[in-house]
């Protein structure tokens, strides 16, 4: 990698070595770091932990679910052309109203992506082959500096920011992005509050080998004690039909699931999936975490921003946590390009001011609309039961709703970016 202070690229304000300093190189951070450096933005991404290599290891069955304009800024930013196997295409989605065990009832909601004319819904990429992308691109992006392992420690004056690594080295950024996660140290530092909600559910991962072949559609199975989704994957060399799941149940229900045997927990999994693919067999390891809901009090302080799941996080029952933290890459990613292009300062007041104003509206409406779902369907009462399948119905017999519905899941709206609409910006 390239020292940030030797980079030659869009020329930093305020004396800074890069325009943009990103703190984590998970999925979003790292996509943010190739988005700008692909654009000639000088720019820098520190990780405490060294990026995996994961040339070699085995199928572990996590796999993220892309949404359609999530693959246009990944394939802008230079990521998706390295994805060493081709993803699994999402084109065809089931929604139904059911109970674990019971038979499916008819009253399902169908998206068709040949019907909506708009190509595949999403596709799901496995987790290692999305890392092996984004450190290939970040190896070949000129303008880019990586610092991995390495702790930053960050201080703030009125011009930009100074980072000194455990490494040794130092260097000045106009901006500072955090995005390690939702225990984010950065926005900690910054004084930023959080809202959070505990579901007591906890959220079960992991893949499947099944009998019959998926035909490339989604299973999003609405339970009382919490959602299931069946996800269809691209064949490994030993499976030839493979599903990713993503399994929210009770916290007491989801840890006793994790001890079964494998035999047994396949069962398990069956009887909430139901019998339409055969029988599954789990495949990989199984992966576990605590269901919750978080949002930040403020998405910005004097030159820093927050992405991703340091600044919201959402319960998975609509599968749009990364999607929504690619938004936020997105749109900050076009406003520090256009910054670059007029000269302007890339960590000013004004455009921070506009990035919250562009991303807090989103991830709130996200977050109230993943919130309201898991309280609809996470309800046994019969006559609420009904009312949901009826709903279901109705929408299934309303083409315009459900083009909407399948637009807005493809993360299509009316602030959607050109980034994420397949149109890369660059800066001089």
């Amino acid at each position: 990698m390239t020292d940030p202070s030797n980079t030659m690229a869009a020329a930093p304000t305020g004396g800074a070595d890069v325009a943009v300093c990103v703190v984590g190189a998970g999925p979003v951070g790292a996509t943010l770091a190739a988005a700008l450096a692909a654009a000639g933005i000088r720019t820098a991404v520190v990780d405490t932990a060294p990026l995996p290599p994961m040339e070699r290891p085995e199928f572990d069955g996590r796999a993220y679910a892309i949404a359609a304009t999530s693959r246009n800024l990944l394939d802008g930013a230079g990521v998706w052309d390295h994805l060493p196997w081709s993803p699994g295409p999402i084109t065809r989605i089931r929604c139904i109203d059911g109970e674990a065990g019971e038979a499916d009832n008819r009253m399902a909601l169908h998206f068709d992506a040949a019907e909506a004319g708009t190509g595949p819904f999403g596709w799901m990429v496995e987790a290692r082959a999305l890392r092996m992308a984004l450190n290939a691109r970040m190896r070949e992006l000129a303008h880019l500096s990586v610092h991995a392992p390495a702790r930053a420690e960050v201080s703030w004056d009125a011009v930009g920011a100074e980072i000194r690594l455990s490494t040794g080295r130092s260097f000045r950024a106009a901006l500072v992005v955090g995005a390690e996660g939702r225990r984010s140290p950065l926005r900690t530092a910054a004084g930023i509050g959080t809202a959070q909600l505990d579901y007591r559910q906890m959220g079960l991962v992991g893949a499947v080998a099944h009998e019959l072949p998926h035909e490339q559609q989604a299973l999003e199975k609405f339970l009382p004690d919490g959602p299931f989704a069946q996800l269809p994957m691209a064949p490994t060399e030993e499976h030839p039909h493979v599903s990713a799941i993503v399994w929210s149940d009770r916290r007491h229900v989801a840890e006793r699931m994790l001890r079964l045997p494998d035999n047994e927990y396949g069962r398990e999994i069956q009887r909430r999936m139901g019998d339409h693919l055969g029988r599954v067999t789990p495949i990989g390891r199984r992966w576990s975490y605590p269901l919750s809901a978080m949002h930040a009090m403020r998405y910005t302080a004097p030159r820093l921003a927050l992405v991703g799941d340091a600044a919201h996080g959402i319960h998975p029952i609509a599968g749009q946590g990364l999607n929504l933290g690619f938004r936020d890459v997105a749109t900050l990613a076009e406003l520090v390009i256009e910054a670059a292009e007029r000269g302007e300062d890339a960590g000013s007041s004004g455009l921070l001011a506009r990035y919250q104003a562009a991303r807090r509206p989103d991830a709130m409406l996200m977050l109230g609309a993943t919130h309201a779902l898991e309280r609809l369907f996470g309800n046994r009462l019969p006559p609420v039961r009904l009312a949901r399948r009826l709903g279901l119905a109705a929408v299934e017999r309303m083409p315009r709703l459900k083009g909407f519905f399948a637009r807005r899941a493809m993360g299509f709206g009316p602030v959607t970016g050109s980034l994420m609409l397949g149109n890369p910006s660059t800066a001089p």
